[in-house]
């Protein structure tokens, strides 16, 4: 008998596949009711510091959804705590850094030596890899420098970015050595996961949509084509993710990524028209219209499906799945994926 054929690492590449491929960002987390029960007895930072508990957490969807990959549980601020930089989760609020970057001091403090730190991370990996059937695959992931750097200077969540614009435009060396930093730290993280049994990586610029195209070419596009150039050059699959990103994406394709993600802003077919001819492209239903009733949120998947014609395709969201998201009706939208992908 024939080893299961992979469709998501076909996708990735390039390749044709039998059908679609589908995972979804966040598809381990609050809306399933397994994970809130482990949830329940451990805090946000225990878990994914437990191996056991987080590969258990990865594989929930897998088992429930029947997903072409499983993402590991972890978080994009894992490699800030070695570089020196804490943080905690307060209720209602997200991550805070109680000591934000304020200027040049600061960020000559940040180490790059990851040390064995993060090995919980290589751990879960490894676990996850031993119980994944073979045609799905396994994905490891990183914050990008520029979210990872907006993180530091606000201290957490912001509205407008504005400590962030004022340190780039202000200070050019400053934010320069910072990004420098991140990408380094990003890309060693990124091939440790590979190592470990992660098959692709996605780097994850949550909050680049905030700036113009001018600024993203000077001040972020040489960190993120370092780290995605790196992998490339190691011969790894990655995937490039940003929201608000529909002016973004032309000089996104330029960081050398196998795979651009696109979000809900965007439709794929319009998307395919400003981006290279063959990349694959990953997206881009609008996750809160799973919220919608059932046959309006299908008919989005029915649409997107139509868009993404034309090209390599891996059907995702457009950003991460809600707490409030109806597990059922996620399985519904794999399943008719699955069904008329085919097409």
């Amino acid at each position: 008998m024939p080893a299961p054929t992979n469709r998501f690492l076909k996708a990735c590449r390039g390749e044709p596949t039998d059908t679609t491929p589908v995972w979804f960002m966040r598809q381990a987390g609050r809306y399933l009711p397994e994970y809130r029960a482990l949830r329940a007895k451990m805090d946000m930072l225990s878990m994914v510091r437990t191996p056991e508990i987080a590969a258990e957490v990865t594989l929930q969807p897998v088992r429930r959804l029947g997903v072409d990959a499983a993402i590991v549980f972890a978080d994009i601020l894992l490699p800030l705590l070695p570089m020196g930089a804490p943080f905690r989760f307060a209720q209602g609020e997200g991550p805070v850094f109680d000591d934000p970057i304020r200027g040049l001091a600061d960020i000559e403090r940040l180490r790059v030596d990851l040390g064995d730190e993060l090995d919980y991370v290589g751990r879960t990996l490894e676990l996850v890899a031993k119980e994944l059937p073979q045609d799905v695959a396994l994905i490891g992931f990183a914050g990008a420098p520029f979210t990872l750097a907006a993180y530091l200077i606000e201290g957490g969540h912001s509205r407008n970015f504005a400590r962030v614009k004022e340190l780039m435009w202000g200070d050019e060396a400053a934010w320069r050595l910072l990004m420098e930093k991140l990408a380094e730290v990003c890309l060693t993280y990124l091939r440790m996961q590979l190592r470990h049994g992660a098959q692709v990586v996605q780097l994850f610029d949550s909050w680049v949509g905030c700036l113009s195209p001018e600024d993203y070419a000077r001040y972020v596009l040489p960190y993120s084509a370092a780290i995605l150039g790196g992998l490339r050059r190691d011969g790894a699959l990655s995937i490039h993710f940003g929201t608000d990103t529909a002016t973004l994406l032309p000089l996104m394709a330029k960081a050398s990524a196998s795979v651009l993600g696109v979000d809900w802003r965007l439709p794929l077919d319009s998307a395919r028209g400003i981006l290279p001819a063959g990349l694959p492209l990953q997206g881009n239903l609008d996750p809160l219209l799973l919220l919608a009733p059932p046959e309006v949120a299908l008919e989005g998947v029915r649409r997107t499906l139509r868009a993404a014609r034309g090209g390599p395709h891996i059907f995702n969201t457009g950003h991460g799945l809600v707490p409030e998201t109806p597990p059922d009706l996620v399985k519904r939208v794999v399943d008719l994926v699955h069904e008329e992908g085919r097409s």
